[in-house]
């Protein structure tokens, strides 16, 4: 049979949980077509079917969307451009739903960027206090030694004071220029940026390989995929949101 369950839509409506969704179709406080429902398994339509909970008619809230997308250099992270600049919404094709980029990449940084319009999600993905883990691979000018490899490791001073401790391992060693590995737990504006140049080793590339849970693989740049339920699953219990709400596929 079709459609979903009857409390997957009360949840995704925003009534209430499935667990209490539950409790209310028990009780009979649940109709489907004017007909009350106390079966648990009851299948419906939301878009077809009317669904009402003490006799009020339920209004589904805007279907989720998350996608992976792999951001190109040369691209502005934000809805529009004053500049008439690219924006990573120029890449995405048959859009239903209004959805936006949680966090950003400078507009020469390319890689992942998670897009959605989950706006409880967004909210705390990008909370200091969740202190989201951010990888990025990153290409700078000369050979840091390791005292500056320590002082990245260790804490920058910077305006708005000195950076959290971040993971810093050199990756690759190249004629002019190294290739670091940088996990961040924070999102200063152009934080790596500034942390490279305070040590005497300007950036020449930055590509972000991974946000909290989410790994971007082999996607390739300017291209993007919907995120997999386990995905999303993942980064509500990431945030320590209930993931009862996260639709069924």
């Amino acid at each position: 049979m079709k459609g979903i369950r009857l409390q997957v839509a009360l949840a995704r409506a925003g009534i209430a949980s499935r667990r209490a969704a539950e409790k209310m179709i028990r009780e009979g406080r649940v109709s489907v077509n004017g007909c009350p429902v106390t079966e648990l398994g009851t299948r419906v339509d939301p878009e077809l079917d009317e669904i009402r909970v003490d006799r009020r008619l339920v209004r589904q809230a805007e279907r989720k969307v998350y996608l992976l997308f792999h951001k190109p250099g040369q691209c502005v992270t934000s809805l529009r451009d004053p500049q008439g600049r690219k924006t990573v919404l120029d890449y995405v094709r048959e859009r239903k739903a209004r959805i936006f980029p949680v966090g950003r990449l400078d507009y020469d940084a390319e890689g992942l960027l998670l897009l959605t319009n989950d706006g409880a999600l967004a909210n705390r993905l990008q909370h200091p206090r969740y202190g989201v883990s951010k990888v990025y691979e990153v290409k700078v000018k000369g050979h840091p030694d390791e005292q500056a490899l320590n002082r990245l490791r260790t804490g920058v001073a910077l305006e708005e004071g000195t950076t959290a401790p971040a993971e810093v391992v050199v990756m690759r060693r190249l004629a002019g220029a190294f290739w670091l590995k940088m996990v961040l737990h924070q999102g200063w504006y152009r934080q790596i940026k500034r942390m490279c140049d305070a040590v005497g080793h300007p950036v020449l590339k930055i590509r972000r390989t991974a946000y909290g849970p989410l790994v971007l693989g082999d996607l390739l740049p300017g291209k993007y995929r919907p995120l997999y339920r386990d995905e999303v699953i993942r980064l509500y219990r990431y945030v320590h949101l209930s993931d009862e709400q996260v639709p069924e596929k």
